[in-house]
């Protein structure tokens, strides 16, 4: 049984996001938690969430046990970016790009896995 959580609209850039990723993508999910509470990276925070989210759905929606959960996907997809405008020489302007990421990240037991 695969169980998935997003999160959507998170304010950074999906290519920061995606590093953190890298680093729990196929643990034991209490192996991942320790991962991101030692991480120095902003990214680990709604990383973090997205992951206890689906060990909530796992846990209330299928009743499966939370120890032998594994991190089965996570990836990061690109969601809509702002876009905003900055001042430059000669009455010129720049656009700056607010880029945002949709963050998904689907658990399974480890038989599956």
């Amino acid at each position: 049984m695969k169980v998935r959580a997003h999160a959507k609209h998170i304010r950074q850039s999906p290519y920061k996001v995606r590093r953190v990723l890298d680093l729990v993508r196929g643990l034991p999910v209490e192996e991942a938690r320790h991962v991101l509470a030692f991480t120095d990276r902003r990214a680990a925070d709604p990383v973090r969430k997205v992951l206890n989210s689906a060990v909530a759905n796992a846990e209330h929606n299928y009743a499966l046990d939370s120890d032998e959960l594994v991190v089965a996907e996570a990836y990061a997809d690109e969601g809509p970016t702002l876009k905003r405008w900055r001042p430059r020489a000669r009455g010129r302007a720049t656009r700056i790009r607010k880029r945002t990421s949709h963050i998904t990240i689907v658990v399974s037991e480890e038989s599956e896995a």
